[in-house]
Parts: structure tokens; sequence; C-alpha cells
């Protein structure tokens, strides 16, 4: 995938692909490496991709994004049925598919929000605006005697849709990323297409999250993440599998919503909590700002738009789109601002429409009231919380930037790239550093809260963001600088087997009044404190000892990870991988000695199913089931899943969540 050309949308290279010939076909892989390293100049709306020495190829990108099959011009002698253009198409960014509202059904009376349960952090939600139809009704009453309407259910358009995303996502789940090429990936855009045009947007971005991967993939990306892959995978199937027989409130949460509505909120007085930088592989940046009210209820301010890591940090110093204020991202995290009209969407975005004042106004500290309270929370019930969150708003929502839309002052809408949460995935903990660990992904810190080990690993990898080095820098503290230096620190969770979580800010090592935004500020050793001299001793009520931890071994962990592997290999490599004959009794055999009967027999299934060939009366094999594979890894992924959950919940000493919010 080459960021320099513009995103192109889904259907049209869907399109151009279809129109290939089978033996153009076969060449498309290798047309799209060829058109890689070719140079690129972009002049206004126009990119112009040299092809060759002769041949130019051009794109018409009018808004950045190029909408049309007819926008993608090759000065070959065989155009337009070259093969130049379906591969420039399918060597581009996928763009975010344009908003079908009118195509997607209004949420019936007493449903709930289709992109998210009502915010709980802490128990009061944003109230939600009632139509005057829904009002009326509730006023006056049902009628005695009436009859309840049936339950909404899948319309036509909408089963054939799901279908025709579970065929394209077995067909790549066959292959594997190592054989999913853009053959494979322009079958499942198109039918995300579909998808999205009969009012699936959930499914429908999921689709392209899987083809983003995939891409990132099979082009080295160091920022490729295998379980990103096999998560949209199994999403996109989980929710092509549910929504044909879905109804009611549950079809409206597989169905997903394009836009959140913004509704009115009236005065807010929000203090700043912290900012943190948002870089997405789909191609947008920004920053988004995280404030509370006085009753702790968190809202947002996002600034996010098409860029890199670049504008993933220079955004921090941009003015916020609220009002009139000059308040810069990184100066609202530490200050305060009193908002009058204020329109919050359900996951407490904070909309800039014209009729939205708002002003600066005194911050406060995280050990002051109203923020102290976000720490006193306990523990146990913040990984709950965190946990159901996960449950209640999977990444399934996404709709290519994250389903949802921020709302401008010009009455437009722009779309934004927050994840979609409303902040109950984020834990506020009072932490002591004892440590480091190295792992595959790099070095992590070692904390002590309230006697559970928690390792805490950088959110973003970039060497453009700062978050490596200050972690760097904040394990010195552990390992010489004071050690058990206690800090106040906001992370989001990490589900894993171990209590884990990225480390967003915390409260500065040498001042705890103030606090540093790990992905935007950049710490300085003069931050930490002095090395003790030679000579000099620590009185005996100034020492902390660190305090004596067990960390857990394998010995002591559930080999759930024996079917994660063989998750993780089917989604890389492909049925095949799962084939070959291994050591898959011996691996099954080891689950159900830990009494993980079920993982075992799941394991068995997903080898026999790999393994299942039939032949012809001539001795010919046959095509392979693709649906009996892709059912029984579906069970396996969905299975890991939950018990990954299941065991996070342990390791913290919280309540597992239920499975009921599927």
């Amino acid at each position: 995938m080459s960021p320099l050309l513009p995103p192109v949308d889904p259907s049209v290279t869907a399109q151009l692909v279809a129109a290939l010939t089978p033996r153009l076909r076969k060449r498309l892989d290798a047309g799209v490496a060829k058109l890689a390293g070719r140079p690129v100049a972009r002049d206004g709306d126009i990119v112009r991709l040299a092809v060759d020495d002769d041949t130019d190829l051009e794109l018409h990108a009018p808004g950045g994004v190029v909408t049309t099959a007819e926008a993608i011009r090759c000065g070959c002698l065989l155009a337009p049925d070259c093969l130049h253009r379906a591969a420039a198409a399918s060597a581009a960014p996928v763009a975010e598919m344009p908003d079908p509202v009118a195509e997607i059904p209004d949420p019936v009376a007493g449903e709930p929000s289709l992109t998210k349960a009502p915010r709980t952090a802490p128990p009061t939600s944003v109230p939600v605006s009632t139509s005057p139809a829904t009002a009326g009704s509730a006023a006056d009453g049902a009628p005695a005697g009436a009859v309840d309407p049936a339950p909404e259910s899948a319309t036509p358009a909408q089963r054939t849709a799901a279908a025709a995303l579970h065929d394209a996502a077995a067909a790549v789940l066959e292959a594997g990323a190592d054989g999913a090429g853009a053959v494979l990936q322009a079958e499942l855009l198109r039918a995300a297409h579909t998808a999205r045009l009969a009012g699936l947007p959930r499914a429908a971005g999921r689709a392209v999250a899987v083809v983003t991967a995939l891409r990132a993939a099979r082009d080295a990306d160091p920022a490729h993440r295998l379980g990103d892959l096999t998560t949209a995978l199994r999403d996109v199937l989980l929710l092509a599998h549910r929504l044909p027989e879905a109804a009611g409130p549950e079809l409206a949460g597989l169905r997903g919503r394009v836009r959140q509505p913004y509704t009115p909120d009236g005065s807010l007085r929000l203090y700043g909590l912290f900012a943190e930088p948002v870089l997405t592989s789909t191609g947008y940046a920004g920053t988004v700002t995280w404030t509370a009210d006085a009753a702790g209820r968190l809202y947002t301010v996002p600034d996010v738009a098409p860029g890199g890591a670049a504008r993933a940090a220079g955004s921090a110093d941009r003015a916020v789109r609220i009002g009139d204020t000059s308040l810069t991202h990184r100066e609202l995290s530490r200050a305060g601002l009193a908002v009058s009209g204020a329109t919050v969407s359900p996951t407490g975005r904070l909309g800039a429409g014209a009729g939205v004042r708002a002003v600066r106004a005194p911050g406060a500290s995280w050990r002051a009231e109203p923020l102290d309270r976000l720490w006193a929370v306990p523990v146990a019930e913040q990984i709950a919380r965190a946990l159901a969150s996960d449950l209640d708003v999977p990444k399934a929502q996404d709709t290519g930037l994250a389903g949802d839309t921020g709302d401008t002052s010009d009455g437009s809408t722009q779309p934004t790239a927050q994840d979609g949460r409303d902040g109950r995935d984020l834990l506020f903990l009072d932490v002591t550093l004892i440590g480091t660990v190295r792992e595959a992904a790099g070095e992590c810190l070692l904390a002590d809260c309230d006697g559970l080990t928690v390792r805490l690993a950088a959110a973003h990898d970039d060497p453009a963001l700062p978050d490596r080095e200050n972690l760097r820098l904040l394990a010195l503290l552990a390992h010489g600088r004071g050690p058990g230096t206690r800090l106040r620190v906001v992370a989001r969770l990490t589900p894993a087997p171990l209590p884990r979580a990225v480390l967003l800010a915390a409260s500065h090592p040498t001042d705890p009044d103030t606090h540093v935004d790990l992905g935007l500020d950049r710490l300085r050793r003069a931050d930490l404190p002095a090395e003790p001299t030679a000579g000099t001793s620590v009185g005996a009520g100034d020492a902390r000892p660190a305090p004596t931890v067990q960390p857990a071994t394998a010995s002591d962990e559930a080999p759930v990870h024996l079917l994660r592997r063989r998750v993780h290999q089917a989604a890389s490599g492909g049925r095949r991988v799962l084939a070959f004959p291994g050591s898959k009794e011996s691996e099954a055999a080891r689950l159900r000695r830990y009494g993980l009967g079920t993982a075992g027999a799941l394991l068995t299934a997903l080898h026999a199913t790999a393994a299942e060939r039939a032949r012809d009366p001539f001795g010919r094999l046959l095509p392979a089931d693709t649906g009996r594979f892709a059912t029984a890894w579906l069970g396996a992924a969905v299975y890991t899943e939950e018990v990954d959950r299941a065991l996070c919940a342990a390791a913290w000493g919280a309540s597992s969540p239920g499975l009921a919010s599927r």
C-alpha cells in the first residue's frame, strides 16, 4: 500500500479488478508490486504515477478521494482495459466509504444506541433527546390489550450482503495473508460496499479493516500486527454469521450506525485530564484531549484528519475547535473549559456547532477534586468496567474511521479517527515502579498496584512520538533514581493473562501536582530525581523498599496459547498450514489435562476441517469446503478471546464479564 497515492473508494477497486481478464488477474499482484516503487507527483487534485519512462497514470481525486473508475486514467496503448488501472487502485489506501444515511433504517422505540451502550463512568450519562412521536406515545401509554409489534428482522438485502461478506472473508481465511492477493482483497471490498449499501456499516467497516491489515502484512509494514488482522477477520465472520437470524435490539447493535447523534447538554464545566495522540492504520492522525466534569463524567475533544505521525505530534499545539477559545490541546489537558450550548455524542465527544460557546477556565490537579475521584474507584471495579466496555463496544463498529463523525460549525460532519470508546477502558492507577521486563515488542515497566504486578507498555512505537523514549526514562526510576517511586498514571487496559496496560499519562516524577502526556510531551533526564551522590546516606524513614512480587511462571498459566497460535497461523498462512501433520493430538491432549476440554475439541475440529478434502469418482481432489473451515476457525477465535478476557479478569482480581452483550 502506497501512502503517496490518494485513497480509492472500495467500489472503484472492486469494479476495476472485476473487469480484468483471467490472464490479467493472475498478473495483478506483480503489477501492484511494480507500481509500489514508482515516482509519484501531485498537481492539485491530480496525482501522476510514472508506470515507466513513457507512460503515466493519473488519479483524479477531488476532495482527496478517487470516487469513480473513470477518475483513474492510463496512457498506455491497452487503456482502459489495461492492468495498470486496477494495480494502482489496489496499491492505494482504501478510502472511507460514503455514508448512505438514507439507506439505514431508523431504530425503533426502545432500542439502545447502535454504536455504544450508555456511558457508565461514572453512573450518570449524557441525556438523549426523545422524538416527539416517541414522547407522545410514552405519555399517553399503550392501550390495554395492544399487541406488541414484531421485532425488526434483517431484510433480504442485508441477508444477501451478510452471505457475500461471509463467503469473501472465508476465501481470505482459506488463502491466509500470504495468499490473499489483490483479487481476493477486491472481492472483499465489493462485499463491503454491498454491505454498506444494505445498511450494514459495522460489518462493512470491519471488512475494510481486514483489507488494510492484509496489505500491511503483504507489504511487510513494521506497524502490522497479526493480532489486528485476526481480530478484524473474526469480527467480519462473526457479524456475517449472526446478522441473518438477529432481530430487534440485537440486530440494531450488529447493524451499527454510521453517524452518532449529538444531543444538547446545556452548560458544562470541564477540567483537563490528559491528551493522547491518535495514529491509525487507515491514514488518519491527530490528538484527542480527555476532560471530566464535576461529576467525573469523561468528555473528549478530538482533532483527527488525514496524516501520519508528524500530524499526530504537531496537532497537540493546534487550537481546539470548540467555541472561540484559543486553547491548544496541550494546554487544555492541564486547564479547564466552560462550555455553553454544548452538544455531546453518546460516547462523550463534544460537538463544535455554531451555537457552542467556550472560554478558558481554571483546571485542577489530579490530586484535587473533582479529578481525584477517578483514582478513588477500586482497581477491580475499573477492570470489570473496561472488560465490559470491550464487550459492548467491539471494534467491529468501525466504519473505516471509527463510525463516527464530528459536528462542525457549518452544520456538516467531518470524520474523526477516535476509536469510538467512551473512556470505560481507561484505568486510573496509583503505582509503585519496581523494575522492567523485556518482551518481544520491547521493554515494559513493572509496577506494583495494590499488590499486583502490572506491566505498563508504550502506547505507540513510532519514533516520531515520544512514548518509547519516555518509558525508558521512567525505567530509570526503578533502577537507581528513586527506587519505589510512586506515580499516578492513566493507562488503557490490554486484555492479557497477566495484568497489562498501555501507559498514556503519568504524574511528573518530581512534581506530583502536574502530569506528563507520554505520547506528546518529552521527558528529560533533568525531570527525574537527582541520583544519590557517593557517601550520601538515606534515612531509614525515607527508604522505600520495592515490594516483593512473584511473577507468574509458565507452569501456572493455562496453555490457551496452543489454540491461539493455531488461530493466528490460519490467519497468516491459510488453511493449508493447519492441514500439515504435526503434534495436534498432543496439543489437544495437553489442553484437556488442564481442564480445557472445549479448547481441545475446538483444536481437533480446526485441524480436521483444515485437512478434510473430498475426491470425485476419478480420484481428483475437490475444492475445500471453506465454509466448514471458517466456522471451525471462528469458534476457536471467539473461544480464545473469551478465555483471554476471563484470564485477564482473574489476573486483576475482578469479576469476569458475561457474554450477554454479544
